[in-house]
């Protein structure tokens, strides 16, 4: 009795497969037919530029290789140096001032006052009040202070620009006054 039904299932699934494979072989045309009409637009490559060779006119100048032309580079380098140093040794030459120990951004001048008709100027750091006249030197960029006002402290620092050379620039304590 069993064997009954087996028998009666097996043609129906033979009719099922049969028809899957007819749409499977359908399938496989289509993508034939779809490769042969499709055709790739590919732009040509442009043809290369031919490469001419210049040749070198300046037969009687200085070869930019040469000795003579390297000594002349190192020349104007030392003269530079030279000028550049004199700048920065009087700095490196003096004894350094307890103000030059901290970075002018941790400075702030809270007021001025006049002793013996100059002006000094009173600069914390930290919770520290110091006394500045114009002379004194502050920051760590060789700073020396050439002015004071009732509203900020002017300096001269000497500091290395991009380029390694020693050059100087303006620096200002601006008065802060403190909330209550």
């Amino acid at each position: 009795m069993m064997i009954r039904p087996v028998f009666a299932i097996l043609p129906v699934a033979l009719a099922l497969g049969a028809c899957s494979l007819g749409a499977q072989d359908e399938l496989q045309q289509w993508m034939a037919e779809q490769k042969n009409q499709t055709h790739a637009k590919v732009p040509p490559l442009a043809e290369p530029k031919q490469f001419k060779p210049e040749t070198y006119g300046q037969v009687t100048a200085v070869d930019p290789f040469s000795n003579q032309k390297l000594t002349m580079a190192l020349k104007k380098d030392s003269s530079q140096a030279s000028s550049n140093s004199a700048l920065i040794t009087p700095e490196l030459a003096r004894r350094k001032e307890p103000l030059e120990d901290f970075p002018l951004d941790t400075m702030v001048m809270v007021g001025r006052i006049e002793r013996a008709g100059k002006p000094v100027a009173l600069v914390t750091v930290g919770k520290l009040l110091y006394q500045v006249r114009p002379g004194d030197h502050l920051g760590q960029n060789y700073g020396r202070v050439t002015k004071i006002s009732d509203t900020e402290v002017s300096l001269r620092e000497i500091v290395q620009d991009g380029s390694g050379e020693w050059i100087e620039r303006t620096a200002a304590l601006q008065l802060q006054e403190r909330a209550k």
